[in-house]
């Protein structure tokens, strides 16, 4: 059961910065000549969302490690062609991987850090891991209805209708997102949201670097899932002759094996880090309203942080 009278909104920060970044006109500079078209695309986005959705809680959730080395080490082609270099330092948790980031866009993220923290918008991260898992974590169980922003199809996993749990697909912008609830992945892919990671085992993403099955593709995928149910059955019933496979989809799961003995915990999203308790409450004003004028100030953002302060206000009323 869910808490009708309070909402979560979870953002998956970085997949919101990056597209601000590329879709705000890169003329937005400090009067330093700083670049600041992420984070006022990212101030603006937050404060449509806010403003359209009404969230009594909101997390921008965090990539303390957007590559885990206990991914790469499962399946090393994992985020692969992403990395500019190889290795930046050895430490808690392993490896930690230099992600190809445009430099314009990589200052500002420090700013956008210190925007949020101005405005006392909680973020959310976890060490060895990604985003995804932290957003994983914090949707399940809320105990109350949960907003997912992402322009990330792996969240659809987490879509929950019994739970009240949405992901708002924003891969056409935010101004044209998508309500994925379960009924859209079903008619999108053929299966329930809660098939969705291992149709994406099966099938391959070559944007995170995870080869799929060879020659098993989205629909044949989603028709092995609705004949067999999740990855485990089907596993079983490539082994068994007297399953209802044909030779060809037997041999390319047979073949595949390996890849489908690990592949399932790389796609799979984390639902049980340890965050502690961060206090997720959505601030109706800024906790450090001098600080957030001094960064205005400094970064030129005056206008987008302004919207967002008349955004947070206006749910007071």
């Amino acid at each position: 059961m869910t808490d009708s009278a309070t909402r979560l909104m979870l953002l998956d920060t970085a997949s919101l910065y990056f597209r601000a970044y590329f879709g705000v006109p890169d003329s937005f500079k400090a009067p330093d000549g700083t670049p600041v078209n992420a984070v006022r695309g990212l101030l603006d986005f937050i404060s449509r969302l806010v403003g359209d959705y009404q969230p009594t809680h909101l997390a921008c959730c965090w990539d303390n490690d957007w590559r885990p080395q206990w991914r790469v080490d499962l399946i090393p082609s994992y985020k692969s062609h992403r990395v500019v270099a190889p290795l930046r330092t050895e430490g808690e948790g392993g490896k930690h991987w230099l992600e190809e980031v445009p430099d314009p866009l990589e200052t500002q993220i420090p700013v956008i850090e210190d925007v949020l923290a101005a405005f006392g918008i909680a973020v959310v991260g976890a060490d060895g891991y990604e985003a995804d898992d932290v957003i994983g974590t914090l949707a399940t169980g809320a105990g109350m209805p949960v907003d997912i922003v992402t322009g990330d199809r792996d969240l659809f996993q987490l879509v929950d209708d019994d739970a009240d749990v949405r992901v708002l697909y924003v891969a056409r912008g935010v101004g044209r997102h998508e309500r994925i609830t379960n009924g859209v992945v079903k008619e999108k892919y053929g299966v329930d949201a809660t098939q969705y990671a291992d149709l994406a085992t099966l099938r391959g993403d070559a944007s995170d670097g995870l080869p799929g099955v060879s020659g098993i593709g989205e629909k044949i995928a989603a028709s092995l899932l609705r004949k067999f149910g999740d990855m485990e059955s089907l596993r079983a019933a490539a082994e068994d002759d007297g399953a209802e496979l044909s030779p060809g989809q037997r041999r390319k799961l047979l073949d595949a094996a390996d890849y489908l003995e690990v592949a399932p915990r790389v796609v799979a999203v984390a639902r049980d880090l340890d965050l502690g308790a961060p206090d997720l409450t959505l601030p109706l004003t800024p906790v450090d309203p001098e600080g957030l004028a001094a960064l205005s100030e400094r970064w030129g953002l005056d206008s987008p942080a302004a919207r967002l302060v008349e955004t947070l206000t206006s749910l007071r009323r």
